[in-house]
């Protein structure tokens, strides 16, 4: 059986985003608050115009001096990044975010953001049902 990002890596999650006007110090704040290390950016419409992420906050704000309170998160994000759609096998997107170099990955479906999985998250997965195929090679049911 092949795992797909969701259900199988994410059952619920409440979604957190921000707007490209807010500041990168509120930002951060939401981030620690939730113990995330990634926060989509969406538009008006609630489209994905971008990711904000623990590395943006290192190379693109403090390594350049930018104030955090007041630079935007939309000067500082990642625009327009790659996603995945939900019936996605976990193993493609981790090979796409290894090809990528990044850790976290927005869901979208028909233009519609349902989610950011982290590359945690999909190997919890992955390791979750290779314990789960011991357990039934142990027990002779595989």
């Amino acid at each position: 059986m092949t795992l797909t990002i969701i259900p199988d890596a994410i059952r619920a999650q409440t979604l957190v985003t921000v707007t490209p006007s807010d500041s990168v110090r509120a930002t951060v704040r939401l981030m620690t608050e939730r113990r995330i290390g990634a926060v989509p950016v969406v538009g008006p419409d609630g489209a994905l115009v971008g990711i904000f992420t623990e590395r943006d906050v290192m190379c693109r704000v403090v390594d350049r001096d930018l104030d955090p309170a007041t630079t935007p998160v939309g000067q500082v994000m990642t625009a327009s990044p790659k996603t995945a759609t939900p019936d996605w096998p976990i193993l493609k997107a981790l090979e796409h975010m290894a090809d990528g170099g990044y850790r976290h990955l927005p869901v979208v479906d028909n233009g519609k953001l349902l989610a950011i999985v982290s590359i945690r998250d999909l190997y919890a997965a992955v390791t979750g049902k290779l314990e789960d195929d011991i357990l039934a090679l142990s027990s002779g049911m595989l």
